[in-house]
């Protein structure tokens, strides 16, 4: 998979909002368990220490379980899913707001883009 980075914040956490997404939208399965640190690290050419930081994250908003025996798992709480899901789509509508806003289109106007090609 490919990491995206920019300047605009710490590393760690675009790699904990990206492997969120990924936990979401099932790429990394409910249940089932995460790569090791030293692989995604190498996999995102950063410091196992940055990784791990993310990881951890991702722990404390509950996606990720540590079990000492098999490694890191993803949660099967489906609440907890349900509730990040819905967290990085207003994050999404409010980023696509925020850039109708600055290329002059009222909120209404944004939406009623959105709705016209949805019937489309």
């Amino acid at each position: 998979m490919e990491w995206n980075f920019n300047g605009d914040k710490p590393i760690w956490i675009q790699i904990s909002e990206q492997l969120r997404q990924r936990i979401v939208t099932g790429a990394y399965p409910k249940g089932e368990r995460l790569p090791t640190v030293r692989d995604l690290a190498s996999e995102a050419g950063v410091n196992p220490n940055t990784m791990q930081r993310a990881l951890a994250q991702l722990e404390a908003e509950g996606l990720a379980i540590s079990n000492r025996t098999v490694g890191r798992l993803v949660t099967d709480d489906e609440e907890a899913l349900s509730k990040v899901r819905m967290e990085i789509a207003e994050e999404k509508m409010a980023e696509y707001l925020k850039s109708m806003e600055v290329l002059g289109f009222s909120q209404e106007e944004a939406t009623n883009l959105l709705l016209r090609r949805g019937e489309k």
